[in-house]
Order: structure tokens, then sequence, then C-alpha cells
């Protein structure tokens, strides 16, 4: 199973056989030590193989071939005496009474997935190195994969839920008397617990997670996964429901950040990793591998500990000046969404608003409650969901909390707590219910490759958004909150199909914005279309200066969102350096729904915008979900001749423009914030040209731009053969350029 990548090959390899068995809950226990750089402890996982999981592989052979004596090498480890935090000697376990749950559990999903197009390839990462059965239909002990990297595993058991006191009432059988039976009885009644009883189901998990371990298992590593077997348990039902596993990243691991923040001090976050979460804890990446989480994480007093979870984490006091912090979630996502960042952070409190502020915490953008009404019954797997919740469906701005290094308190709450309420309420008026029911925005540190990210309950931001005004703030804070729905509520079955996040997201930052800065429909439309004209020359540049075969948004065709029968596969050029700096997935998909939304009109477009929420929320989709259900339910005089397979072929599978766009821009007459533009780029042509003395009365008289304004301009004159040093100067006295957003 080592896959050594080729350097011309940059597919990203997913290992973990989750057609075979599927983790429903992580219980995480870990420990966040800064003088190593390490993060260590353990996770518990807690298994599900229904029926579902029993079919036999028809199409790929799974069943290892051994090609020696050799071919199938595992470890099971003496037992391990490794040097760990002194947090470990006086916390390590969580006992009944000590795992708090705060607020309510009622979220969102999200989701990415991974496809593949060399099948060869895929066949192999499952099986074809091992003597041991990856699925359920073989001789041997069925095989456990998980994607793991840059991890130090130390040992793994199984995990005996069974000596838990009480929960003898988790077993529909007494008459069980194979132990190992009973065991992953109780874990299928465990993770299949209605929704309404997920208080006592995270008790439970919790509880269990610290039940003793009742026998090693055999593992091994490469260089993408951890594999894992119980002799004699030749079936995935056979193989143990609930596994604890003891490790420790790695300084370099590339999961996560050990950094500085602005103020000098230590911190470390994940950081949005090509190769997602596997080198934080070993996990099944698939987005198909929806799960739930709760954790127990500890650091030093100083250290603020931030995750993904439904609750505001306060932090327990331990001895020797340590805390411990707990998060959880009871809606099932990726383990990719997963989130942490450790920091001497603070909680930047906001001061008090006058009545005339940009935000007012009551102010309404709803449209009709009809347009928030569940109907029906939720299509996503049980559990407690914010829109079959009244009064979630009607709260405009959820509770929020902004943490960031303290050098940066006063320009926080000049800038972006005001912000964080219109942005919200704005958001609820598009789209509705907010799939999440509380948001922290932290400020990471000066090194964060990007502008921000989204993930569950808990938005990046990049100290960049916070120079200048607001405008740069603003939109990108507009960007992350869209994902809430597109991208974690709503997911990509196949992560080759970015644009259904960034595309929905791009699209939807300006209509947020918009709305929270109240304009005007005519003023909103002309910023937007300002917008546009800045997006479409940055496609043209990609488009001219990065390979054709990553310009296309549908690159496996009429295979997305196929797996192998064990469920691997590949991620096309998800290693690909260059795919870290390419937009091509974010502008190509803002300009399709665009398109789209111009041809329906927005009022059409956004009904049925919130409508597909409300219908897939929690789910994982492809790209012919959204455009099939967007033809079904809009008037048949208003498709213009769509068709799924139009849009696939013009938009989605092909390289360089679309067509429709190309034809769009070159007939599209210029609004007139770009036409100040161009006035404004012919004075600075002018005085560029003029020699250095010149008449008094020939002095251009400049006018005031708006930012998007100020940016297109400087565009235009870059493009020119020089620009002397004294225009250069006058530039930035004229526009204040170091005072201005991050973007000129």
């Amino acid at each position: 199973m080592n896959i050594n990548l080729d350097p011309s090959r940059d597919d990203l390899p997913l290992m973990a056989n989750t057609s075979h068995i599927l983790v429903k809950h992580y219980v995480l226990d870990l420990d966040v030590n800064f003088e190593s750089q390490i993060i260590e402890g353990t996770i518990v996982l807690f298994f599900d193989s229904g029926n579902k999981f029993r079919k036999k592989s028809s199409s790929t052979e799974e069943t290892c071939r051994p090609e020696s004596n050799e071919a199938c090498k595992f470890r099971m480890l003496e037992p391990c005496h490794i040097s760990v935090t002194n947090t470990r000697t006086f916390s390590s376990k969580m006992g009944y009474n000590d795992f708090a749950i705060c607020g309510k559990g009622e979220k969102d999903t999200s989701g990415k997935d991974g496809n593949h197009d060399n099948w060869k390839l895929a066949s192999e990462i499952s099986s074809s190195k091992y003597c041991c059965d990856t699925g359920n239909h073989g001789s041997e002990d069925f095989l456990l994969v998980l994607d793991c990297c840059d991890l130090s595993v130390l040992k793994v058991e199984e995990v005996d839920v069974a000596a838990v006191p009480g929960i003898e009432k988790f077993t529909r059988s007494p008459k069980l008397t194979v132990v190992s039976e009973l065991r992953n009885q109780i874990v299928r009644e465990l993770v299949t617990l209605p929704a309404d009883r997920w208080r006592e189901q995270l008790d439970c998990y919790a509880r269990c997670s610290q039940a003793p371990g009742c026998g090693e298992l055999l593992f091994d590593t490469d260089t993408w996964s951890l594999q894992i077997r119980k002799t004699g348990a030749q079936t995935a039902p056979d193989f143990p429901h609930a596994i604890r596993i003891l490790y420790r990243t790695k300084p370099q691991g590339r999961s996560v950040t050990w950094t500085s923040d602005q103020s000098g001090r230590p911190c470390v976050y994940t950081m949005g990793s090509p190769i997602n979460n596997r080198a934080l804890f070993p996990c099944q990446e698939p987005p198909v591998a929806m799960s739930t989480w709760q954790a127990t994480v500890r650091a030093a007093a100083s250290f603020v500990v931030l995750m993904s979870g439904e609750n505001s984490a306060k932090p327990t006091q331990l001895q020797e000046g340590y805390s411990s912090w707990h998060y959880y979630v009871t809606m099932p996502m990726p383990a990719s969404t997963l989130t942490i960042a450790v920091g001497s952070w603070t909680e930047m409190k906001p001061e008090t608003y006058s009545s005339n502020d940009l935000a007012a915490e009551r102010r309404s953008f709803s449209p009709s409650e009809a347009d928030f009404r569940c109907v029906g019954v939720c299509g996503h797997v049980e559990y407690p969901c914010r829109f079959q919740n009244a009064s979630a469906a009607t709260q405009e701005i959820i509770p929020h909390r902004v943490f960031a290094p303290v050098c940066l308190k006063h320009t926080c709450q000049e800038t972006l707590l005001r912000l964080i309420p219109p942005c919200l309420s704005a958001a609820h008026s598009v789209l509705g219910t907010h799939p999440f029911s509380r948001l922290d925005v932290l400020i990471v540190p000066a090194n964060f490759p990007s502008l921000g990210m989204a993930s569950p309950h808990i938005v990046f931001l990049s100290q960049s958004t916070l120079t200048g005004r607001s405008h740069l703030c603003g939109t990108r804070l507009c960007h992350e909150i869209a994902h809430s729905w597109f991208g974690l509520a709503i997911g990509a079955r196949d992560w080759t199909e970015e644009w259904l996040s960034e595309g929905f997201a791009t699209h939807l930052e300006d209509v947020f914005w918009a709305k929270a800065q109240q304009l005007a429909p005519s003023e909103a439309q002309e910023q937007q279309e300002l917008r546009a004209v800045l997006r479409w020359r940055r496609l043209q540049d990609e488009v001219r200066n990065s390979p054709e075969e990553m310009q296309v948004l549908r690159p496996n065709k009429e295979k997305t969102g196929h797996v192998s029968d064990s469920g691997s596969s590949l991620i096309k050029h998800g290693l690909n350096p260059e795919k870290v700096f390419m937009q091509v997935h974010y502008l190509k998909g803002y300009f399709l729904l665009r398109f789209l939304a111009r041809k329906l009109g927005d009022d059409t477009y956004f009904s049925f915008l919130r409508k597909f929420v409300h219908t897939f929320h929690g789910q994982l989709i492809l790209s012919q979900d959204f455009l099939q259900m967007l033809l079904e339910n809009i008037p048949e005089e208003k498709r213009l001749e769509l068709s799924v397979e139009s849009i696939f072929r013009d938009w989605l599978e092909s390289s360089g423009i679309p067509q429709p766009l190309q034809t769009e821009r070159q007939a599209g007459a210029e609004c007139v914030l770009v036409r100040q533009v161009g006035v404004e780029v012919a004075k600075w042509n002018r005085m560029n040209r003029r020699p250095r003395k010149r008449k008094r009365k020939e002095k251009e008289v400049l006018e005031k731009l708006l930012p998007d304004q100020l940016v297109l301009l400087l565009e235009h004159l870059l493009e020119q053969k020089t620009l002397n040093p004294r225009t250069l100067r006058s530039l930035e006295r004229t526009y204040h350029l170091p005072q201005q957003d991050a973007e000129p």
C-alpha cells in the first residue's frame, strides 16, 4: 500500500475503505505541547457496518495476492512507555460526570468528495499489496484502512464497551454469549440512537471511550494510510466496532501549523492543508464518511482552544496551570471539516454601538415566512436539525464571538465586530435558516496562506482583511459565511467539483454584502457589475497562464462521484502545488451562477436557491443534483433552451472561457462605475506623459473612487509601458494607498 507518487503525478489518494465500514463518531482526548510542537493522545472510533457494507465486490478484485511470505507485516507493540505532557498526570481520564455538554445540539453538514481517474492505481491503493481482505468476501482477516499521514501511531486496541456500567440497555439480545458480538451490538445500538436522544448519546460515547482495552490489534502504516486488523475477524461486521488509537503528531505534519501570532506568542492551527486532517488524527477522509465528534483538549492555562463545535466551550481549570476544553458536534460531517486552533487568543468584546451603526441586532431583511418553512421530512440522516426548529428559522443573527491576538484588539473593534451582525442577517435574508447555531471568528497568524477559511462553527480570517476600510473585511466575511450553506451544510460528493462550494460562495458574497450595506437595488447592481469586470479580468489571466487540464470544473466527467469497490479514490490534481493559487473554480463557478440568475431573473433564482437549501442541507451533492432541480423548478418559458447537458458541455467539462460567457462579455455595456474608472485612467495617463514642469491650470481634478474602482484603476495603469516615479508618488498620496484594503 505504500504509494510513492511520481513527481509528474499530482493526485491525492483517499485510502479509507468506506464501502465496507464507516466511522460514525470520533472521541478525541488530546494534549497540546508547545515545547515539543506535538499533539498527542488517543482517538476512539465508533463504527457502523450495516447491510449496505456487506455486498460482495463484483468488478474489482480486492483479495490480496501474497507476493512473498513477507507480504503482510503487521505490528503489535509491547506496552508503550511514552513521555507525555504533565497534563496527562492528572486529567487524562474523562469520567461520566466530567463530560460537560453546553447548549443545544442542532447543526448542519458539509462536505466534499474525492474521485479518481486512474482505476488501476485506485484498485492498487486498496488491495493488491496485502494478503488481507479489505472487504468481507475473502478467506483472510478483514483489513480496516484509515487515511493517515505524518503521524506516529503507538498502539491500537479494541475497546471493551461492555464494561461500561449501565450500558447493558443497548443489548437487544441478552442471550448473546460471544463477547465480541455483544460489544459490536452495543455500538450498533449507540450509533443509531434517535436525534432527540443526542445528549444521552454523547454521554455514552464519552463513557465508552474511557472503557478499558480488551486486546491489542495488529496494525501497520505507510505513506498515506493506517491499516488495522484483528486475527480471526474476517468480515467488517466481525471487526471491533470501537477501537482506540494512541498516537502523536509530528512537528512538520502537514495538517497543522506551529507558529507565533502577531504578538509573538506560540500558537497552532489547522490550515486547510491539501491532505486535510489525516496528519492531525487517523480518520476516514472520503466525504461519504459523515461522522460526528467530541473532543477534550488540554493545554497550558494561558492558551485558548477553539474548535469546530456546537458549544461555546469554556475552560475547566486543572492542576499545575493547565486547562481542559470540551467540544462536540451532533451533525454528521466529513472529518476533513474539523478545525482546531490553540493560542493566546483574546476574545474581543464589542463596544456600545450607536443606532446608526451599519448593523443593528434586530434588523430584519427576511422575506416571507413561507420561504423558510421546511416542507416534509429532511432528506439527510437523522440528527438535531435546525431546519426543523421554528425558532432557528427566524434567527437572523446567531451568537458569535471574535478572537485575536491582543495587539489587534482595537482594529477588530473598529472593523470586524460591527460587520458580523449585518452580514449574518443579510445571509439569513437570502437563504433562510442558519445551518449552524453559533460562530467563532479568529484572526489567524500572519503566515495563514489565504484571506479566509470556513469550518463548522468557526471562521479563520487573515489579518489582511482588517486593513483599510471595511470593504475587504465585509466581502470576505460574507464569502466565508456563505460556506455555511455551500461547502458545509451542502457539500460536494466529489471533491473535484470544487465549484459547488467556491463558485456559490463567490456569487453569494456580492449579494450578502449589498444587503449588509443596505444598498438600493440600482446601487447594488452597479457594484456587482463592477466586481464582475474585475473577476472577468482575473479569469482571462488565469486561463492564459494555467494548464488547460486544471481549468475544467468537472474533470472526471461521467465518472464524477465514482469510487473503487472499497471506497478508495484519487483526487485529481489534489497535490498539485499550482492548485493552491488558482481561482478557476471560484471564477468560472461564479460566472455560471451569475449567468443562470440573469437568465431566470433574481427573484426566480433566489426563490429556487432557498428551496434547494431546504431540500439538500445535510447531504452531499453532484453538479447534476443542482442543475436538474433548477431546471425542474422553473417555468418552461424561462429555461431558454438550457439543459444539464449543455451546461456540462459549455461550462463544466471544457477548459478556457465558456462560450456563453465570452458572448455575454463582448455584448455587455459598461456600467457607470466602470466608465468612471476609464475617465480617471485617462487623466493619470495624461499626467504620466507630461513633463515635470507644467502650468498650474493644467492640473487634473481627480474623483474619489470606491475600493473596487481603485483596484480596477491600478490594474489599468499597470498595463502601461512605464509609470514614472512622480506618478507613483502622486498615486500613493492621492489614494492613501498604505491605508487601503489589502487588495489594491
